[in-house]
């Protein structure tokens, strides 16, 4: 079984900054690409951001040159640092791993955290 712990939301003023963190924890082979999303209410579950596992990155135009994706594979985490946010970066983000377990180590499959609320206002 597999867990996904994200951490790191909360409020912030436009122009602040924040970081989020997400851990992969259990029976874990290895993990592809991780991946950040966003939603808010209304909207479809967007792509934020995305890592693979050589390092490769993509990104969403609305947020290019302000957040950057890292990862460390040693911890099996993936992070978000967030800059210059504003208030229509306001949203649930959720990171998203396709990982290969130890009971399936042919196939990766996609595992989703529970999300965390950024909220950007003053």
């Amino acid at each position: 079984q597999v867990q996904l712990v994200e951490s790191g939301g909360g409020l912030v003023q436009p122009g602040g900054s924040l970081r989020l963190s997400c851990a992969a924890s259990g029976s874990i082979f290895n993990i592809n690409d991780m991946n950040w999303y966003r939603e808010t209410p209304g909207k479809e579950r967007e792509l934020v951001a995305l890592i693979s596992n050589i390092g490769n990155t993509n990104y969403a135009h609305s947020v290019k040159g302000r957040f950057t994706i890292s990862r460390d594979n040693a911890k099996n985490t993936v992070y978000l640092q967030m800059n210059s946010l504003q208030p229509e970066d306001t949203a649930v983000y959720f990171c998203k791993m396709d990982i290969m377990t130890i009971t399936n180590p042919y196939r990766a499959m996609p595992y989703w955290g529970k999300g965390t609320l950024i909220t950007v206002s003053s």
